[in-house]
């Protein structure tokens, strides 16, 4: 494809992207206000639990606008994501092989539903993590919370989980790509379950073990099936290199010439 041309399917999958997140945008502007509601939930609940005030705080004139503008956006990054994914695949496409267009096309199709999962676990357990960590301000005192730095720390979040829950397909991939072993994978497994545990303890949207358990355990699964993958991929590959290592030794035994078969 000629580099005019290719600049111009550029320029196009930027144009239908842009348009996907601005359709976003504007659905994350009327959902601006429940959105909100839920999120300031938590903070109020820290005034019921030190006695003190807490808010979010705007600091100045524009600060109201500049922070609707925001979420919104964020809010349509996230609605538009199978969007702006597939024009990012569409516009690699072309340079792939068939093999290649597979995989990737099997990755986005289990990574965009993963990355929403782990969204919208991040919206369940936001609160929770709020109430955690703003536990610790003394009696009497109050939080007014700068509310671009509330944002940032939700948006934060949500990405945190939204990429936790990509880790099973990145693993995949990278073992895939011949770079990392599937029991290379497992040998870390002791410190993947602790790590697990401790966000899920965290996070999770009880004070119970049982809540804990149910945030952990979807993790722990993702990642195991990812090892499996991995492990049956490993096996597969060995498999298919024993078969053309065989298949070379054999070539070479076979005499290829009359001069051979004369000597025989």
């Amino acid at each position: 494809m000629p580099l005019l041309e290719h600049l111009r399917e550029l320029k196009n999958r930027l144009i239908k992207s842009a348009i996907g997140v601005a359709l976003g945008a504007i659905g994350g502007w009327f959902l601006y206000d429940p959105f909100l509601k839920e999120l300031e939930r938590p903070v109020e609940n820290i005034s019921n639990m030190t006695g003190g005030t807490s808010s979010i705080n705007f600091s100045t004139i524009a600060s109201p606008f500049d922070f609707k503008l925001q979420l919104a956006i964020q809010i349509g990054l996230v609605i538009s994501s199978p969007v702006w994914i597939y024009q990012v695949w569409a516009f690699i496409m072309p340079g792939l092989t068939s093999k290649e267009k597979r995989y990737t096309l099997g990755f986005m199709l289990a990574a965009v539903p993963l990355f929403l999962a782990g969204i919208w676990v991040g919206w369940l357990v936001t609160p929770q993590v709020v109430r955690a960590l703003t536990q610790f301000t003394p009696s009497g005192f109050s939080n007014i919370i700068d509310g671009r730095e509330y944002v940032d720390f939700v948006t934060h979040m949500f990405l945190f989980l939204g990429i936790a829950f990509l880790v099973p397909v990145i693993l995949v991939a990278v073992n895939m790509a011949g770079l990392l072993a599937g029991k290379t994978i497992l040998k870390a497994w002791r410190i993947t379950v602790f790590l697990v545990f401790v966000l899920a303890a965290v996070a999770a949207p009880g004070a119970d073990a049982i809540s804990m358990f149910m945030l952990a355990v979807p993790l722990l699964a993702l990642f195991f099936a990812a090892i499996g993958i991995c492990i049956l991929n490993d096996r597969r590959r060995a498999r298919r290199t024993a078969q053309l290592t065989a298949e070379t030794d054999a070539t070479a035994d076979t005499p290829t010439s009359q001069a051979d078969l004369e000597n025989l």
